[in-house]
């Protein structure tokens, strides 16, 4: 059976900022592979004036409370930060894991988000290109700064947009996420193969992630042989990792 990864995304929203602290303990006591936030300013789901907190702050604290995975927002979006300083930002909480950052990107999608803190919304097509603007000035900066990142600091971009947001994957990141059902990311991960050909990739350079139910776990062979390599549970509090447990137990 081929190896593959196991990560965690622990929802941002209605539990107190100790549970969700005592999730990414929990979870990094697990070594799972990675963990995750998503970047929102307001619950996606649920009661829309539940509890939530931002994500970068989260992820700083998330650094220096766990040893083992990886971390990182799935996904960052992009019209929230300067690139500049998002890629700074980065860095920083690399240097505060000890080179265990991973930069999830994507072009954000979540109308709330803009017009309650003030971002333009725009549309799609225009969200994806200054997205593709971005890119390039967070991997220079990156570059530039002094200390470097401790780790390699890969770019990750969630989407599944067939023309742009795959293009962009492959001329640009380190990994890809996306969700399922398998015969979807199957078809998506075929399309990235083929973007990879054009632009001069090899395919095997991009990690190929995939976020999952807790329910989908059983399924899980169906993922891999779709092309992921890497399946991260969402979960929201109560944050139930026996789904998690499960899944490593198939990886080891």
């Amino acid at each position: 059976m081929a190896k593959f990864q196991v990560g965690v995304q622990l929802h941002p929203q209605v539990a107190e900022i100790g549970e969700l602290r005592a999730a990414w303990i929990a979870a990094d006591a697990l070594e799972v592979d990675s963990i995750w936030v998503w970047d929102h300013f307001y619950p996606l789901y649920g009661d829309p004036g539940a509890n939530h907190f931002e994500a970068y702050t989260l992820l700083a604290a998330m650094a220096v409370d766990t040893n083992h995975a990886r971390i990182g927002a799935l996904v960052t979006c992009n019209s929230y930060r300067n690139p500049n300083l998002l890629a700074d930002m980065a860095r920083t909480i690399d240097q505060l894991s000890g080179g265990r950052f991973t930069l999830g990107i994507g072009s954000g999608w979540f109308e709330r988000d803009y017009d309650e803190y003030g971002y333009e919304f725009g549309t799609a097509p225009e969200r994806l290109r200054k997205l593709g603007e971005s890119l390039p000035v967070i991997s220079e900066r990156l570059g530039r700064l002094t200390p470097p990142p401790l780790g390699p600091l890969p770019i990750l971009i969630g989407g599944s947009g067939e023309k742009v947001t795959l293009r962009l994957v492959a001329q640009h990141a380190d990994g890809w996420n996306s969700f399922g059902p398998p015969e979807t990311f199957a078809a998506k991960n075929k399309i990235l193969d083929d973007w990879c050909e054009r632009v001069g990739r090899r395919p095997d350079e991009i990690e190929r992630t995939v976020g999952i139910n807790g329910s989908e776990v059983g399924d899980y062979q169906a993922y891999l042989d779709a092309g992921a390599t890497h399946l991260i549970v969402m979960t929201g509090d109560p944050y139930d990792l026996d789904p998690v447990r499960e899944l490593l137990q198939s990886a080891r």
